[in-house]
């Protein structure tokens, strides 16, 4: 294992053994004590979920939901693109290791169980179902050590993939930078499941500076930039992010889905201690 490697691990570790960051993480409705609201009795469900008092009165079945206290099911989804093999200090991919491993933790001190996936052409199991502490270091160590360099992301195909691999319902955390994704449907996904969306992004792709003449290579295809990086470009391409962003996010909120944004430069610490709150 790298030293850096090491050093990511201690540090994540200790952030979640001392601060318990994510305690309380599930807003999965499920038998429990918090009382979360009355809805209409379906079929097949258990009988003694009705509210008898209730029913009585609006004279027809209701059944009482609350938030879950049994433990969980998480699965850990990083999407890695060659895209996320970029960043003016830190790689997005090195920030998407980092996010992995917090949350491997927070699964492991709360008891839950947790999986993980790697997720661009294709959706693969990257380490099983597990409580153990010791399952973060493998999950990670195949995150760190994996190629995303050449690799692009079909987001119906992840979203058909994840549906099919994950039959249980669960606590999905989607991690990646979101680029290009106007085809993306997570409404389907998030009606099976609780689902968590943590976007990595370095802020010189969404406000870059006046480069003048430049040679850049897209690491997900190869493809070579040549031009002139002038303000009239940068302002086109930022008002193009601006657009892009605000559907993704429209359509997040649409769906019931909860998210955040952590740049390169940002505490994953402080940033997902803020999302858990």
């Amino acid at each position: 294992m790298s030293k850096h490697l090491k050093k990511l691990l201690i540090r994540t570790k200790k952030s979640v053994f001392s601060q318990q960051i994510g305690n309380n993480t599930s807003k999965i409705k499920g038998e429990g004590y918090d009382f979360v609201e009355l809805r209409e009795y379906e079929d097949g469900e258990d009988i003694r979920k009705i509210d008898w008092v209730i029913s009585a009165k609006m004279q027809k079945p209701y059944v009482k939901v609350f938030h879950t206290q049994r433990e969980l099911d998480i699965n850990i989804i990083p999407i890695l693109t060659g895209s996320t093999y970029f960043g003016t200090s830190v790689l997005k991919k090195d920030i998407i290791t980092e996010v992995c491993s917090m949350l491997g933790y927070i699964a492991a001190a709360q008891g839950d169980s947790y999986a993980s996936f790697i997720a661009n052409d294709t959706v693969e199991i990257n380490t099983s179902k597990t409580k153990k502490i010791l399952g973060v270091q493998r999950m990670v160590e195949k995150i760190d050590i994996y190629d995303p360099i050449g690799k692009n992301i079909d987001y119906t195909q992840l979203v058909q993939q994840l549906n099919k691999k994950i039959h249980k319902k669960s606590l999905l955390f989607l991690i990646g930078d979101f680029f290009n994704c106007e085809t993306l449907n997570l409404k389907v996904l998030s009606k099976r499941h609780e689902v968590i969306v943590i976007m990595i992004r370095d802020k010189f792709e969404e406000s870059p500076v006046s480069l003048g003449e430049v040679n850049l290579i897209d690491p997900s295809n190869s493809r070579i930039f040549e031009g002139d990086l002038n303000p009239t470009l940068i302002k086109r391409y930022t008002q193009k992010i601006k657009e892009h962003d605000h559907l993704l996010f429209e359509h997040l909120k649409k769906s019931g889905i909860e998210f955040t944004k952590i740049y390169t430069e940002d505490s994953v610490t402080h940033k997902l201690a803020k999302l858990f709150q």
